[in-house]
């Protein structure tokens, strides 16, 4: 039988998702529309009587209190909207993960006592009502298009008015059409000339160089190749599922091809270098040098994350990722399957860590674009409302707190967002008479998947993350996230791992199957699987799209054959799927089986040591780009001040940071806000992961990605700077610093179509020569990372490139957070004084852009002297000392004196006259290793003594008047707030 259940709110309910997409429209398409109604939909298509299903409705999914209900028919859509214009169904199209409808299908079989069959369906779907007297049919499109729904992943359906007083009702809901049985194909490769390997590469989705393509042909042409072939039964060329899965593993998102490059670089003075490998040069040999000082490291570079020893008791794993093109297709899930992948890391790092805490950092073209968008570019403020959304729901879902995070905006992330999800796990450091870091696999041991089912969503999501966004991206890449049905393994995996039931865990992230198990196999030399075993979402998927599927929450387990029938009892306990698909093995091979028939073979050396070393080149060419004059700096006025702290990258994020729970897990200590109304930003978030002991965790990070522009050498050191001087604000121990690289980077590759390839190579180089230097000057090293090159979108005589993004994120303990520091004044009286000096370095600066300038002084920053003065800074928080502490970083030193009086609710009485230089340069340059301190008046001479008078200077003192007086300038607070706080609260 086929029900359908429908509710609404009552019409003396204000509606608030008709609200929202109603603020959406006006905003984003100045379009005036009416009140907007929506009517949430629930679809069964089961063996149930209407009875059942009737009692399903009342008893499920209607609040009878506030909600009208229709059962088997339509609402009343026309008394419902009176000005009614059309009725617009959104639903999922078929096949595509609706979280939704598996919620409600559960809760349908618990109030039922049984399950519902595999030829039962359930579907969610929303109904808005679009009221308008003139609402033409290209307005209905771009609110279709636009708005209400995302054709990628979601179907459309409108009514008119005049449809309905007809008697029309929506369609009924249909399942995934029916494939025909999986099977494997042949490909020929023999004989085929360069242009033909390249054409196969291209309409396969492979992502291979012409040099990648003929490694492969002459592999599966090689005599040996061909005898081993010959002896199992398979015909000597490879099929489908072998290419997908070379193409995965050698995929940029996988092996990280430029990073492991042989370069070629030449400097600014035609000086020439031979770099093997960026990743082992800069970064790999630095951490191994200063891990012989650092004994806490437990884990780097060999699993899902970077590790640590917190205590005696616990060990603590931190990852970063990014999803950058799934989320410019579905910013929502996108986005979502970013926070809840990068989850599944930390899950999967050692034998099991449990997520604690998430940070993110977006992105995004700026919300105000007003400027025509190439073909299949969202509207960066569809992007921002759907990544936000995406994450938030990730996290909040899963329960685990976001603790850290930034929102920053360039026209040119127009072409990619950048979404940055971290996260941060604990275990014990001592699991089962060993590291809980350490893992392994012994042949015999079972290979079994957990968590979701395998469908088509995210096939070809490495590959295709590894090369430019086109209007010809596959849909088939984007993923949708279920963080509840996450939770639920994350929960059993605890329980497993702490039973001793696994030996060896990891998460099916880029490439599914295909690099989980491919990774894996490595531990023990090859495994057999097969296919035909695996639980799917439906039925028809070819044996190629079940092993390089990435549909989400998933992870790979081998399980000791005595301790198999255990964990499945105890999966099918805790209602976690688990799938036993076959065995570990040391044959040399990946064997792939669908039911009786082998369909793969492949030779774990070709696998992953096959691929050919790229070779690229670069060269470094500095741009050189105006200063602006003194006589030409504007004077400081109010209105300065307001444009400057209402640029999107200075203003508050707070109505969006808010709708993330940051207290989830009771471990917050500074959060994201801090101050008398809890409305300041804070540098960095304080936690305090074990409850038997006061030692914390602090977690910033860094990103200032305009520096590149000048210079990728400053930006990187100004992005490390900038995350450990967070930590060091609210007392983190310098010394306890560990850091994370992201690397999100446009094709550094030089071609035809790519000719400032040399250049941006060049950048690459530069900016990890930075990351190796401020790991050596200050004993930080990198313990974990990734990189996402390519970050480009191409269209016809159209390439818009990101600019050279890294992300550095850093973490460090506290000795008692009891003793942390936060960034707003607090007392009347208080002296206020920059630790750090100030220079002429607007170069690049929040001020300068605002200006329209770009200029060419970038800060530079001495990693020995910032040194000298954060351990400083800590010794003096450990004697009480400092009152509050706050970072200087983007829009400079007024910005983070109206941010402290805003926390304080205070105001200051300022003299610039102790820094020698302009004074709207001493306000707005953002010189790096600076710190704002406010202190108690007593302690004056001991604090100015302490830190030596060459790297303190006095400017004032923390007044009751709500002004911030700047020598001769007075700046009412209130009108800085409002300027501050304003601008993205009014994107709805």
């Amino acid at each position: 039988m086929t029900y359908r259940i429908e509710t609404t709110l009552k019409s003396n309910y204000p509606d608030p998702i008709g609200h929202k997409v109603l603020m959406g429209i006006r905003s984003d398409l100045n379009l005036e529309l009416g009140e907007i109604r929506t009517c949430k939909v629930l679809g069964i298509k089961a063996d149930i009587t209407e009875a059942e299903a009737k009692l399903v409705a009342d008893d499920l999914f209607l609040d009878p209190i506030v909600e009208n209900l229709g059962f088997n028919k339509n609402l009343n859509y026309l008394e419902l909207s009176p000005e009614l214009s059309h009725a617009i169904q959104v639903t999922f199209l078929p096949g595509v993960t609706d979280n939704a409808a598996r919620s409600a299908r559960e809760s349908i079989e618990d109030m039922l006592g049984r399950e519902l069959s595999e030829n039962d369906h359930v579907y969610s779907a929303t109904v808005y009502l679009l009221p308008a007297k003139n609402l033409t049919e290209k307005d209905l499109a771009r609110i279709s298009a636009e708005i209400l729904h995302n054709p990628v992943i979601e179907q459309i359906e409108s009514l008119s008015k005049e449809d309905l007083q007809k008697g029309q009702t929506f369609k009924p809901f249909t399942t995934p059409d029916p494939q025909e049985a999986p099977k494997t194909q042949s490909i020929k490769l023999e004989g085929l000339s360069n242009d033909e390997l390249m054409t196969l590469s291209k309409n396969m989705v492979l992502v291979l160089t012409l040099e990648e393509m003929k490694t492969i042909q002459a592999h599966y042409l090689d005599p040996e190749t061909i005898a081993h072939r010959t002896k199992i039964g398979l015909p000597k060329d490879p099929n489908d599922i072998e290419l997908e899965v070379l193409a995965q593993t050698w995929s940029e998102h996988c092996k990280h091809k430029i990073f492991a490059a042989d370069v070629d670089y030449e400097n600014e003075k035609g000086e020439r270098e031979e770099i093997k490998s960026l990743f082992k040069t800069m970064i790999a040999n630095p951490t191994k040098t200063i891990m012989k000082s650092r004994p806490e490291i437990s884990s780097v570079f060999s699993d899902n994350a970077g590790a640590f020893n917190f205590s005696d008791d616990y060990d603590i794993c931190i990852k970063a990722e990014t999803h950058n093109s799934p989320s410019a297709l579905d910013p929502y899930g996108g986005a979502m399957t970013g926070i809840v992948g990068v989850n599944r890391d930390v899950m999967g790092m050692g034998r099991g860590f449990l997520p604690i805490f998430n940070t993110d950092i977006f992105c995004f073209g700026p919300p105000n674009y007003d400027k025509e968008l190439p073909q299949q570019l969202h509207h960066p403020r569809r992007i921002f409302r759907g990544v936000h959304r995406g994450v938030k729901d990730g996290g909040n879902e899963s329960g685990i707190p976001t603790v850290n995070g930034s929102i920053s905006f360039d026209d040119r992330f127009i072409g990619k967002p950048l979404v940055f999800c971290g996260t941060g796990g604990i275990a014990p450091r001592n699991l089962h008479g060993s590291p809980v870091v350490e893992k392994w696999i012994n042949p015999g041991d079972a290979v079994v998947m957990i968590g979701g089912l395998i469908g088509k969503d995210g096939i070809h999501g490495a590959t295709f993350s590894s090369e430019g966004l086109s209007s010809a991206s596959p849909t088939s890449a984007v993923q949708i996230g279920d963080p509840i049905t996450q939770k639920r393994m994350t929960d059993f995996l605890m329980v497993a791992r702490d039973l001793n039931l696994y030996n060896f865990i990891t998460d099916n992230g880029a490439g599914g199957l295909s690099s989980s198990l491919g990774e894996m196999a490595t531990e023990c030399g090859g495994l057999t699987l097969d296919l035909a075993k695996a639980p799917l979402k439906y039925p028809g998927l070819a044996p190629w799209e079940i092993f390089v599927s990435e549909a989400q929450e998933r992870m790979s387990l081998a399980i000791p054959p005595e301790k198999l029938d255990q964990f499945m009892t105890l999966a099918k306990e805790m209602k976690v799927t688990a799938a036993h698909l076959g065995s570990f093995e040391n044959s040399g091979f990946i064997d792939l089986f669908y039911a009786d028939e082998q369909v793969a073979s492949l030779s774990m050396g070709f696998l992953h040591d096959g691929l050919p070393t790229l070779k690229l080149t670069a060269k470094w060419t500095p741009k050189v780009e105006p200063e602006c004059a003194d006589a030409d700096l504007p004077d400081l006025t109010l209105e300065l001040a307001q444009s400057v702290l209402s640029r999107y990258n200075i203003c508050s994020k707070e109505d969006w940071v808010r709708q993330y729970d940051h207290e989830v897990q009771g471990m917050s200590v500074i959060k994201p806000f801090m101050g008398v109304e809890r409305d300041a930003p804070s540098d960095a978030a304080v936690i305090r992961p074990d409850i038997k002991t006061w030692k914390g965790l602090a977690i910033s990070h860094g990103l200032l990605p305009r520096y590149s522009d000048i210079d990728t050498y400053h930006m990187t050191t100004n992005v490390i700077d900038e995350a450990l001087r967070s930590l060091v604000c609210v007392g983190a121990e310098p010394s306890t610093t560990l850091g994370l690289d992201n690397f999100c980077w446009p094709d550094p590759v030089q071609t035809e179509k790519n000719p400032e390839g040399d250049y941006k190579m060049a950048q690459l180089v530069r900016s990890n020569q930075a990351l190796r230097d401020m790991a050596l000057a200050t004993n930080i090293p990198c313990i974990s990372g990734k990189d996402s090159m390519k970050n480009d979108y191409i269209a016809e005589n159209l390439r818009i490139s990101i600019p050279p993004t890294l992300l550095y994120t850093a973490i460090a303990t506290l000795p008692d957070v009891r003793d942390s520091i936060s960034m707003d004044f607090k007392n009347t009286g208080d002296l206020i004084f920059v630790l750090g000096a100030t220079k002429d370095e607007c170069g690049g600066s929040e001020f300068y852009d605002q200006l329209g300038l770009l200029g060419h002084n970038v800060p530079v920053v001495n990693p020995e002297l910032a040194m000298k003065n954060y351990n400083n800074y800590h010794k003096a928080s450990q004697e009480k000392w400092i009152r509050s502490g706050h970072d200087l970083s983007e829009g400079g030193l007024l910005v983070a004196l109206a941010e402290s009086c805003f926390g304080g609710r205070l105001g200051a009485k300022i003299s610039l006259s102790s820094i020698d230089l302009h004074p709207i340069r001493t306000l707005f340059s953002e010189s790096a290793s600076r710190l704002l301190i406010s202190i108690s008046p007593e302690n004056r001479d001991k604090v100015v003594a302490h830190f030596g008078e060459d790297q303190l200077f006095y400017l004032g003192e923390v007044q009751t008047e709500n002004n911030l007086d700047i020598d001769q300038t007075s700046l009412a607070i209130s009108e800085l707030y409002k300027a501050w706080r304003q601008p993205l609260a009014e994107i709805e």
